[in-house]
């Protein structure tokens, strides 16, 4: 598949999401996706510029995904926490999917159904004026760090 072919897939899976979510139209409408960088990257930090609208940018390079989402903003390994293959956008289920045991997931990375036992992993992460950082020293798993998992979000 062409890159912008993937890109429209994933934006209309986003949209698909936050409907089933209780997304009003123009909210689905403003959905997008991302591929992108970090704007800078200092050991184990990489910085992001906040999403201006709901969607995700995919760092496939250093496997990270970043959400902005309701107002809150996310830092995801890209990896499934099943089998740790990279995790895609499924625009007709609105949802993350795994292509290997199709697990899916929410765009807050909580797990719906498939293989899977847990959520998708998250990263620490703060916002530094106009930028999210999401550092990857800070890994919670839903099942083993719950406290910091659920707080693993900021405001945006």
């Amino acid at each position: 598949m062409e890159r912008r072919g993937f890109l429209k897939q994933v934006t209309v899976a986003l949209a698909g999401i936050a409907a089933g979510l209780g997304a009003t139209p123009a909210a689905l409408h403003a959905m997008n996706v991302r591929l992108g960088r970090p704007l800078s990257t200092t050991g184990e930090e990489h910085t992001y510029p906040v999403p201006a609208e709901d969607g995700a940018t995919i760092d496939k390079e250093n496997e990270i995904i970043v959400v902005r989402f309701r107002g809150k903003a996310y830092g995801f390994n890209l990896s499934c926490p099943h089998q740790h293959t990279a995790l895609r956008w499924q625009p007709d289920d609105s949802q993350f999917q795994c292509p290997k045991h199709h697990s899916r997931y929410t765009p807050e990375g909580i797990f719906v159904s498939g293989r899977a036992t847990r959520s998708m992993d998250r990263f620490g992460i703060r916002k530094d004026g106009s930028n999210l950082v999401i550092d990857v020293g800070k890994y919670y798993r839903q099942d083993q760090n719950r406290p910091e998992w659920e707080a693993g979000f900021v405001a945006v």
